[in-house]
């Protein structure tokens, strides 16, 4: 309880950056909507966040050195809440995508500043439970963020002005905390072929939960303005979807440490496209059937990034599993940049069920090539368990490392 006291800080930074960073996508695109920008160019804000986002992960180690945590985090959180702030002074999808860029680039640089404090000061001991609260504050902070959507108003000054105040008002408990600062370690090297190397179908899993989670969460409140969903309705769509996958993490974990790992991601790719035809069957059938949907698709195509990561950490030695980790957050982020640009699109050649369409089609792919890959090697032998490991930053696997060296 006193550890958990330590990190009460870093703790309420993470809940007031995942409410104006999880806020403000849902906000873009219906703002966008409001002021007359194409489909394409709505996909586009979406894709520049996690180009910021990549570039975020990239490079915030580095800074960490140069500067210290503290100082670190105060220059990301000042990026992002300039990207916020200056929405409604330059109103140009172009300009936007710039400002997202910078909000991605926020969000990815203060994850590694808050990843590297807790590695540091957590050792096997206490870092499940550590872990297990992180994640939970991680997921309310995600799920509130979703539902503020029914109060923030398009394209108003005052809606990007809120956000911006909750994210400068991450600062204050970080930068304030009395805990000393840890040092920084060595950032990890960004391998690629690392991870395809060890596990290609872990590979296609991550750029195809890249491509299911990014869409729906940068493009799902088009989708859900055109089946006919009011702001508040949206907010409470996207909100389901998070609630949908934070309940299926312990099943999927369960069938994934008792049973053939390529099995069971090729059932939650299965059920993906189950949940994909019955979003948009269900598009007519009123508000709580969309509800439902989007339900059992965050149920389904949430847990697909952590069943990855587990087969490819299957294959991999003690020393290579922070920078494999670091490879599946390139190849999530490359299907993530991808995917809000190509649904938009599809969405104005289609209508909006080209969205889940165009995931569903991912999924047949992974399917396929899961079945192929089951063909050429055998399962893995000794096993790593599995973890939900939140998309937050390339450190992301330090904290999840179960066997640090003395």
């Amino acid at each position: 309880m006193r550890l958990l006291v330590s990190f009460a800080a870093l703790f309420l930074s993470v809940v007031l950056l995942q409410l104006s960073s999880g806020g403000v996508g849902p906000l873009d695109v219906l703002s966008g909507a409001e002021l007359g920008f194409t489909n394409g160019q709505i996909g586009l804000l979406g894709s520049a966040h996690f180009l910021g986002f990549f570039v975020g992960c990239w490079w915030a180690p580095r800074v960490m050195g140069s500067v210290g945590h503290s100082r670190a985090f105060a220059a990301f959180t000042a990026a992002g809440a300039i990207g916020l702030l200056a929405h409604m002074l330059v109103v140009d999808p172009y300009a936007w995508a710039l400002m997202r860029a910078a909000t991605g680039f926020c969000v990815a640089g203060c994850y590694t500043v808050i990843e590297a404090w807790l590695q540091a000061k957590t050792d096997n001991a206490n870092r499940g439970r550590t872990m297990g609260t992180y994640r939970m504050v991680d997921t309310g902070g995600s799920l509130v963020a979703q539902l503020m959507i029914g109060v923030l108003e398009p394209a108003s000054y005052v809606s990007y002005n809120l956000l911006g105040i909750l994210c400068i008002a991450a600062l204050l408990p970080l930068t304030l905390t009395r805990t000393p600062q840890p040092e920084t370690g060595d950032a990890p090297r960004l391998r690629p072929g690392l991870a395809w190397r060890l596990s290609p179908l872990a590979v296609a899993g991550v750029i195809v939960s890249g491509v299911s989670g990014a869409a729906f969460r940068m493009i799902g409140p088009l989708y859900g303005a055109q089946v006919g969903l009011s702001a508040d309705q949206i907010g409470l769509f996207l909100a389901a979807y998070v609630l949908g996958g934070a309940f299926a993490q312990w099943p999927a974990g369960w069938a994934a440490d008792r049973h053939d790992r390529r099995h069971v991601l090729i059932w939650f790719s299965v059920a993906s496209i189950v949940a994909c035809a019955v979003t948009v069957a269900s598009s007519d059938l009123g508000v709580a059937a969309v509800f439902l949907a989007a339900l059992l698709f965050g149920a389904a195509t949430f847990p697909i990034y952590s069943i990855s990561a587990a087969h490819a950490h299957d294959w991999a030695e003690d020393a290579q599993r922070v920078e494999l980790s670091a490879a599946l957050m390139f190849f999530y982020a490359v299907g993530a940049i991808v995917a809000p640009l190509a649904t938009s699109w599809l969405i104005a050649l289609y209508g909006p069920g080209a969205l889940f369409w165009f995931i569903a089609v991912a999924h047949v792919g992974l399917v396929l090539y899961g079945l192929v890959r089951m063909r050429r090697r055998p399962s893995a032998g000794a096993r790593a368990p599995y973890v939900w490991i939140p998309r937050t930053s390339f450190l992301v696997g330090r904290i999840f490392r179960r066997h640090d060296p003395d």
